[in-house]
């Protein structure tokens, strides 16, 4: 039996989200219902969230495109509503206790006494922002946001995906800022950046990293914050000395005013940075950063236990939202695409280059399921694929309350090994007995091989 690799990944995300994400490393049994709750809530959100697309536009504006291909970024006024706002700051809130202080100087983000410095403490960082469970929904509602969905597809394409662990940036009054940084021509070094790097080209816009900044407090003129050099994108030099720390040319550095809501959409190839905050109140915005289907900059998708993402972040992922954790992979190759209604396709090839491929090179296996499992991307789907497999109950999940150790398609994969090496050990040993039986040792009398150790 032959494990595709599209085929593992649809089960482990199948099995993330039916299990609540966690298991023990043994098999134990459990109700389905728990399970079937999480998908159910996703849906239903999901319900609710579709019910609103059709006041957004369904394709990134002429305006907007205009205005990030001029300035490098481009701000989108409202995204979350007052109670959104309200109900992240309270789940931020209820977690304070984690943030974590850059009190170190190897943690510092601007030099001493310069533009970026501040008079108080260092910025705060507050990670796991998707691991809340229920509070998390806010956070998870940006992964594929209908508002934000045709920005996405306009600047990084289709099949857009998450390529860093998101984080709340929060700064009390006084604290320091961050120098500038970033470019496609590095701000310091002057050297180009792939990993950064804007271009347009034929009027389609694409970035090697996107910065998405998330405002949930208001941050007026004068305030401090999140700054940037419009049009630096595009600059082909490297930046005056001084500038990158604020001591020259601080009229060409801009510090937009945004509210509670707003998001501000940059590309990692436009010079960025943070003045210090000077506003009573305590500045909060939670940074993303995503990039197109082919790209990776960050490697947290793979580095957790079983491969993947955290395992808690695929709880009550609507399957947009799902769709956007995928690993990086061309879209022709089985990738799950938002729609402009907010459902998700997947994108592939014709099943005779598949066959073919399995001819030529053993890595395809066609299974009925597979299919049905990717065109809706629901729990439906993906419990067909699930229970479709022979040995692996619909019915059978993994505790809730255990950390995740080994996901199934992991499980089938060793299964096929074992298997493999058990037939090639029965075959040994049963080339033996034939060949002892034509050739009996003269005299000696047949003796059982013992088992080593």
């Amino acid at each position: 039996m032959l494990l595709t690799n599209s085929f593992a990944r649809a089960l482990h995300n199948t099995w993330l989200t039916r299990t609540g994400t966690r298991q023990t490393g043994r098999i134990a049994k459990v109700s389905f219902q728990s399970s079937c709750l999480h998908s159910t809530m996703a849906e239903a959100v999901h319900t609710n969230s579709s019910s609103q697309e059709s006041k957004f536009p369904t394709e990134m504006t002429d305006d907007e495109k205009y205005l990030f291909d001029l300035n490098g970024f481009i701000i989108v006024k409202g995204v979350l509503t007052p109670d959104e706002v309200e109900a992240a700051n309270k789940a931020i809130d209820n977690h304070a206790h984690e943030m974590v202080e850059r009190s170190d100087d190897a943690l510092r983000n601007a030099v001493k006494d310069t533009g970026f410095d501040g008079e108080g403490p260092g910025r705060m960082d507050l990670g796991r922002v998707l691991e809340w469970g229920e509070e998390s929904r806010v956070f998870k509602s940006i992964l594929a946001h209908p508002r934000l969905v045709p920005v996405f597809h306009g600047i990084l394409g289709k099949g857009y995906r998450m390529d860093h662990l998101p984080l709340v940036l929060a700064q009390n009054k006084g604290s320091e800022g961050f120098k500038l940084h970033g470019g496609t021509i590095d701000c310091s070094s002057g050297k180009y950046n792939p990993f950064l790097a804007y271009t347009c080209q034929h009027e389609t816009i694409s970035t090697a990293l996107l910065g998405v900044n998330v405002i949930l407090s208001d941050h007026n003129a004068g305030d401090g914050g999140f700054c940037v050099v419009p049009g630096s994108h595009k600059s082909n030099f490297k930046m005056p000395k001084g500038m990158v720390n604020g001591e020259k040319y601080e009229e060409y550095v801009i510090q937009p005013h945004t509210k509670a809501g707003d998001v501000i959409l940059f590309s990692e190839g436009t010079v960025h940075g943070a003045k210090p905050w000077k506003a009573d109140r305590q500045r909060r915005t939670c940074l993303y950063r995503f990039s197109p289907a082919t790209n990776a900059y960050g490697r947290s998708y793979f580095g957790h236990a079983g491969g993947g993402w955290p395992p808690r972040m695929y709880e009550y992922l609507t399957p947009a939202q799902r769709a956007v954790l995928e690993p990086p992979f061309a879209n022709r190759l089985d990738r799950p695409n938002i729609k402009s209604d907010g459902t998700v396709e997947v994108t592939t090839r014709n099943e005779r280059k598949k066959q073919h491929d399995q001819d030529i090179f053993g890595t395809k296996v066609r299974r009925a399921g597979m299919q049905k499992a990717g065109n809706s991307a629901s729990s439906e789907g993906y419990q067909s694929l699930f229970s479709s497999m022979k040995g692996v109950s619909s019915g059978c999940c993994l505790p809730h309350d255990q950390p995740l150790l080994t996901p199934p398609c992991l499980c089938v994969a060793r299964f096929h090994v074992f298997l493999k090496t058990s037939a090639t050990r029965l075959a040994r040993a049963s080339f033996r007995v034939n060949r002892l039986r034509r050739f009996p040792r003269v005299g000696r009398p047949l003796r059982p091989r013992l088992a080593r150790g």
